[in-house]
């Protein structure tokens, strides 16, 4: 996967540490959980040709977490760019 830029993108992260760097939109979203008003995060990812024909094979898609705790996260596919 490719890092994507996200649209309406409020902050890069990680650029100062040493990774790429991470456009991200920060939302505020009503969470089951954590109420209404929760703030979060988003990122866009773009698969390259031969990920997206896994995917369509049937290929699970896995959200890997650096570290020893597990924050709540959600996948969810975006909408699709305008040609």
């Amino acid at each position: 996967m490719q890092i994507g830029i996200i649209q309406g993108h409020t902050r890069i992260i990680g650029k100062s540490q040493g990774y790429l760097g991470l456009p991200l939109r920060d939302i505020v979203t009503n969470d089951t959980v954590n109420g209404p008003e929760t703030p979060a995060m988003e990122t866009a990812w773009i698969p390259d040709p031969a990920e997206i024909a896994a995917i369509v094979a049937g290929a699970p898609i896995i959200l890997r977490v650096l570290g020893i705790g597990h924050p709540p996260v959600m996948l969810y596919v975006g909408e699709v760019p305008p040609l």
